[in-house]
């Protein structure tokens, strides 16, 4: 029962990574890219981790560690993903033609309108 549990979760975590390594190849400009390595990261690291655990133990010097790992990957994935984002784009790269909408744009061009 362990070992089936631990081949579908590194199995899952394989099809996340691979997924989001299709997703970065086939996005159009840098913000969608980001979006799937942050997700990429996030889902296809968590299982395997997981996986990690329930084959290990959780009170297993390895269990623990991946343990902690998953918690602070849960945590600084997004936050970096963000960062990267939005420092993008105050220097100004620029979104694809294709995007529908540009919040940040409007909401300054209200607040400016404001003033």
């Amino acid at each position: 029962m362990t070992t089936a549990a631990v081949a579908v979760l590194a199995g899952l975590g394989l099809l996340f990574s691979l997924s989001g390594a299709v997703g970065v190849l086939r996005m159009p400009d840098l913000y969608t890219r980001i979006q799937c390595s942050s997700k990429n990261v996030t889902m296809g690291t968590l299982p395997a981790l997981l996986a990690l655990v329930v084959g290990a133990g959780a009170y297993s010097p390895y269990g623990t560690r991946a343990l902690l790992v998953a918690l602070l990957l849960l945590v600084m994935n997004p936050l970096s993903g963000h960062a990267l984002a939005r420092a993008a784009y105050k220097v100004g790269v620029p979104m694809w033609r294709g995007a529908v909408l540009d919040q940040v744009k409007e909401s300054v061009k209200e607040s400016e309108e404001r003033d």
